[in-house]
């Protein structure tokens, strides 16, 4: 016995590339799109989760992005390059919606660094004060970061883009990738000297 029709498509439209799909949607074809924002989404989510510090912030730039991309697929030059358009109008949203926030809230996802090992982890309340203090301090030295240089330390250490993917995403050249990151680098290793 077989699966459902609907699991079915489902299924194959996991295999369709992401250049048909987007140029799919782009003639309207709504379960098109719906297939590129599942497949994108969890990764635009997690973008903007880092950029704007909070889940609930993340969801309203995604829903956001998602409305925008909808309404803008028809400007989309390159259909294969869907994901890192998707990205690009996340990194944007994400900023826009702090800049309209005002108070740059920490990235909650720095707090992962502490948590590293899976499992049940028994501390110390000593290396527990530290590793929260560690975080803080990350936290801290990423917000005085300026954005594009925080934006692309993000892209590339929590979502593990190339240069390339990030100067796509961020519409930039590669080597701007490359010197924002070097400057970005520099200053959070200077920051952050003391807990090496």
């Amino acid at each position: 016995m077989t699966g459902s029709p609907v699991a079915s498509a489902a299924a194959q439209q996991h295999l369709v590339p992401d250049a048909l799909l987007a140029g799919r949607a782009a003639d309207g074809d709504t379960a098109a799109f719906e297939a590129l924002a599942r497949r994108h989404g969890p990764l635009m989510r997690a973008t903007a989760r880092r950029l704007t510090g909070t889940l609930a912030d993340a969801d309203d730039v995604v829903q956001e992005s998602l409305m925008q991309a909808w309404k803008q697929l028809d400007n989309l030059r390159d259909p294969a390059a869907v994901k890192s358009w998707l990205l690009r109008i996340v990194g944007t949203r994400s900023i826009d919606h702090l800049r309209k926030r005002r108070n740059h809230v920490a990235l909650d996802e720095a707090e992962t660094l502490a948590d590293a090992p899976s499992g049940p982890r028994i501390q110390d309340p000593e290396s527990t004060a530290v590793n929260a203090s560690r975080v803080d301090a990350l936290k801290s030295a990423l917000q005085r970061l300026p954005e594009e240089q925080r934006r692309c330390w993000v892209l590339k250490e929590f979502n593990d883009l190339s240069y390339e993917e990030i100067a796509l995403t961020l519409n930039i050249s590669p080597d701007s990738v490359r010197g924002r990151l070097a400057r970005a680098r520099t200053a959070l290793a200077r920051t952050m000297e003391e807990w090496r």
